[in-house]
Order: structure tokens, then C-alpha cells, then sequence
């Protein structure tokens, strides 16, 4: 009899260094490689009002509402 659930260093032993370093690196290039509507569309997704405006506006307008305007100070 085994038990299914691992500690958590047991469970780290899974994966090596090496491999998680390589995904890393790999997301990375793939962010560069991104046009730049989809990096304004991922934004606009990781802030919840500029999301729900999307929904009824478009992302474009979305991300132009939110962020892209000036930042008006007092």
C-alpha cells in the first residue's frame, strides 16, 4: 500500500531544474513575439472593469478607455 499524495518535496523531485528554467525562457519568447493587440487585449483582461467594458464595447475600445489615454493629474 502506497500513499497517493506526495509531500511537497517529494513531489519537486518530478520536475528538474532544468526543465522548469526552459519554460520559463520559452514564455518569454513567446511574449515577445506577441502582436501587439493581443499584449493590450491580456492587459485589458487582467483588469476586471476594462474586461466587462470589452464585453459590451470591444477590447480595442476597452484598452483605450482604460489605458489609452493620458493619466489626467490634480
Amino acid at each position: 500500500f502506497s500513499d497517493p499524495f506526495l509531500n511537497r518535496r517529494r513531489a519537486s523531485d518530478f520536475i528538474q531544474g532544468d526543465t522548469r528554467l526552459r519554460g520559463i525562457n520559452q514564455e518569454r519568447i513567446r511574449d515577445r513575439g506577441k502582436a501587439l493587440h493581443e499584449h493590450q487585449r491580456e492587459l485589458c483582461e487582467d483588469y476586471y472593469p476594462c474586461e466587462m467594458y470589452a464585453f459590451r464595447h470591444g477590447y480595442p475600445a476597452a484598452y483605450k478607455h482604460y489605458f489609452g489615454g493620458r493619466r489626467r493629474t490634480k
